[in-house]
């Protein structure tokens, strides 16, 4: 099995986080998103992991340390690590093909913004699964539609009028990955284009209307992290995940003075704590200082230190130096406020 995972954007809606950091390296709950989604995808699937590709951007910005990173995360799973990249941001179909040297065989293509926890067994009769969350509001989704068989039978984006409720949320599973890749080249060399960008979807619905048949994976959990709101959200659950696995996220290295930690939490290692209140659903990275300070549902990474505040439901992120008054912050690394 062959994890793909397109990442070459540059994460916008999480700025000022990613101005410093690719999305998809912004740690939750202790570690980077793209470490938890692959993590996640290869125990669902139940299979050994042989590869696991990457498509990465600009190398100005996803530069040596991402793809030691990524080499590491790889490797970890006993698989090897491909690194490509995508000069240009001409759509999601279009960074598939980056990787086409690797699209042989079973595949999982992954888009690295979003977690899940999920419990199924793939289809052994699909010749892919496009893996969904029921959603209350279905028009503001890409949906699937299914036939009396279950089979998907056509991919709708943001119905007006009721197609299902199963959303699609960017992972998907190729009995044979080679056929989605000839379905693409297709699309590429017939300037298949929609919203100005070449789309995974057109592929699909090629291998579809030459009878592949596709399937529904529904996950429980569909975590994104594509702005600052949902991301503190997907810590959060991400840490009631992890406690209710009875998972120890505390370092024995934190030092508490006159602190209490109300979990669940995660705490990186050689955090101080003094005259504070951390949690529920805090996250801190490694030598963070907390001081004279209530913090709650928030999001710290490392090396930073906040005084004499309260704050809660905010997102702060590395090497930042924090007094100030009490509010939900999103803060950039490497701010320094006084006030």
């Amino acid at each position: 099995m062959k994890i793909i995972v397109p990442m070459a954007g540059r994460g916008s809606r999480l700025r000022p986080h990613t101005l410093t950091v690719p999305k998809p390296l912004v740690p939750v709950a202790g570690q980077p998103i793209v470490h938890r989604l692959v993590k996640d995808i290869a125990e669902v699937v139940k299979s050994p992991i042989e590869e696991v590709a990457f498509v990465l951007g600009d190398p100005a910005f996803f530069g040596e340390d991402v793809v030691e990173s990524l080499t590491e995360l790889a490797e970890g799973l006993g698989a090897k690590a491909s690194i490509y990249r995508q000069d240009e941001p001409l759509g999601t179909g279009h960074a598939i093909m980056c990787a086409k040297e690797s699209l042989s065989g079973p595949a999982v293509i992954a888009y690295a913004d979003t977690l899940i926890q999920a419990e199924f067994d793939l289809d052994p009769q699909a010749d892919a699964v496009i893996w969904t969350k029921q959603v209350d509001n279905p028009s503001a989704y890409g949906v699937v539609q299914l036939n009396e068989r279950d089979e998907i039978t056509e991919l709708v984006e943001k119905p007006q009028e009721f197609v299902s409720d199963q959303a699609v949320i960017g992972i998907y599973y190729f009995k044979e990955v080679q056929v989605l890749k000839d379905a693409l080249q297709h699309v590429l060399d017939n300037d298949i284009i929609n919203g100005g960008e070449y789309q995974i979807n057109d592929g699909i619905k090629r291998m579809m209307a030459h009878g592949k048949v596709f399937k529904t994976g529904t996950v429980e959990q569909w975590m994104d992290c594509g702005n600052k709101k949902v991301t503190v959200q997907t810590n959060a659950q991400v840490l009631d995940n992890e406690a209710a696995k009875g998972m120890n996220t505390i370092a024995e290295s934190v030092v508490l003075n006159n602190a209490t930690i109300i979990p669940p939490c995660f705490i990186g290692e050689n955090v101080q704590l003094t005259n504070a209140v951390v949690g529920p659903h805090v996250s801190l990275g490694a030598n963070t200082v907390i001081e004279n300070s209530v913090v709650r549902n928030s999001i710290v990474q490392h090396e930073t230190k906040i005084t004499n505040t309260v704050i809660a439901d905010s997102m702060i992120g590395s090497k930042v130096q924090y007094n100030g008054l009490a509010r939900d912050l999103s803060l950039g690394d490497y701010t320094s406020i006084d006030e």
